[in-house]
């Protein structure tokens, strides 16, 4: 077996996220910019090239902050994006600047979403979840950099 397909990079993974990123992306970045359905938006600025990119993501809530479950490993880029520089987060109509991020446990993780999501996640046997921290903002900062 070959040290990609062992990162779980291989070619159907890299078809698939870009099959999501090019046509799931759009219609849930509409919703989660609307405030309906259960997508939120996180905000984050790329490592590498400073650009600032949205990301649509399904997060659960606790008294502590967002949870969101990492359903792609911790390789993914705005997971790896708010590690190194933050973000914000629109979630449910409402702006929130991103203060830190912390592992959380799979249990607590699982109630932090409602009672059908935390069945499926059971079953799919979803244990990577990740405490989002947040502080309400009046308005997000502006994606152009102005």
């Amino acid at each position: 077996m070959s040290s990609r397909s062992a990162k779980g990079s291989g070619p159907l993974k890299r078809w698939w996220l870009g099959l999501i990123q090019r046509r799931l992306n759009p219609l849930t970045l509409d919703l989660a910019r609307s405030g309906r359905g259960p997508f939120s938006l996180i905000r984050h600025i790329g490592r590498k090239t400073g650009r600032t990119f949205e990301t649509p993501v399904i997060l659960g809530e606790t008294a502590d902050g967002l949870v969101a479950e990492l359903t792609y490993g911790t390789g993914v880029n705005w997971y790896r994006n708010i590690v190194a520089g933050g973000g914000e987060v629109l979630h449910r109509g409402r702006w929130y600047r991103i203060d830190a991020v912390e592992p959380y446990g799979v249990d607590v993780g699982r109630r932090a979403f409602g009672a059908a999501a935390r069945v499926v996640l059971a079953v799919l046997r979803r244990r990577e979840f990740r405490l989002l921290r947040v502080a309400p903002i009046d308005a997000p900062s502006d994606p152009a950099g102005d």
